[in-house]
């Protein structure tokens, strides 16, 4: 019997943007086209961009965060975190940081000090995700998982790996823990490699190409910066990768709840909002030590 693949919906580019001092960004979610594809609310991709030789790391300054997950994936170079429920780590190539705001922090991203000195190349992404309504205010979490922690399935004969971040795939359970269903895979494939996906028809499915050119179902092609979203017609997608790729399998169960937005902040109702922005604004989601 002939496999039925997933509908494709929409093939998007990212728009172009500056994120603090240290980071030039392409975003194709939120945009014009896709507000969300729940649960995950954005996609920044940084670089890759050339990082000059400092002793002033570059990044961006304290901010807070209320009601969701920030999901950093790095490619190549190095980031520093810290926040102030007192967490902090650094994270280099195939690093991922998965960061619960929950009822509230200030963080900070920078360029690891180390790899600002010496300069180099950037290239990170980073997600929003969404959390239940009845997770919004969970105490703040930090997971700084390791590349070596991250296990993968292999593609084909020598063709390429599929990381298994969070959730499962093949049998394979990937370490992040996460409030609802979620399925994030960093899949690398060499030229000439085709592997069929199958994840939950339920769930919302997007691909991000984060370099190289890949052919969907035989019938369309997305290139590097682009995001595929796909329809919920079936378990089943194809790829062939027309040269060496990498991309990102963001794909998860639709939280379907209400969503009030305001900048940092993603919670249920505009009431919750404006607590969020007093809260913020009294200082309850704490300062850092040279900040007192």
């Amino acid at each position: 019997m002939e496999t039925t693949f997933r509908r494709i919906f929409q093939i998007i580019d990212g728009n172009k943007k500056q994120v603090g001092d240290g980071f030039d960004v392409t975003s194709p979610m939120p945009g014009p086209r896709i507000r969300q594809l729940s649960p995950y609310l954005l996609l920044d991709h940084t670089g890759p961009m050339p990082v000059a030789p400092t002793d002033q790391p570059l990044g961006t300054p304290p901010h807070p965060h209320r009601g969701f997950e920030t999901v950093t994936v790095v490619y190549e170079g190095a980031l520093a975190h810290r926040d102030t429920a007192g967490h902090s780590g650094k994270l280099g190539a195939g690093d991922v940081q998965w960061m619960t705001a929950g009822a509230g922090l200030l963080h900070e991203e920078r360029h690891e000090a180390e790899f600002a000195r010496q300069g180099g190349t950037l290239e990170l992404l980073q997600l929003w995700v969404n959390v239940p309504k009845r997770d919004k205010m969970a105490p703040p979490r930090y997971q700084n998982i390791r590349a070596e922690a991250i296990p993968s399935v292999p593609v084909g004969e020598n063709q390429g790996q599929i990381r298994v971040i969070a959730g499962s795939y093949a049998d394979v359970l990937g370490p992040a823990e996460t409030f609802s269903p979620i399925t994030l895979l960093d899949v690398q494939l060499t030229a000439g490699a085709q592997t069929e996906l199958r994840l939950p028809a339920e769930f919302n499915v997007g691909i991000y190409v984060v370099r190289g050119r890949v052919r969907l179902h035989d019938n369309r092609e997305a290139t590097t910066k682009q995001l595929v979203v796909f329809g919920w017609d079936s378990p089943a997608l194809q790829l062939t990768a027309t040269e060496d790729t990498v991309l990102l399998v963001l794909a998860g169960e639709p939280i379907e709840e209400p969503l009030a937005t305001y900048g940092p902040f993603v919670m249920n109702t505009n009431q919750e909002l404006v607590q969020a922005i007093a809260d913020f604004e009294s200082g309850g989601m704490g300062t850092f030590p040279e900040d007192e």
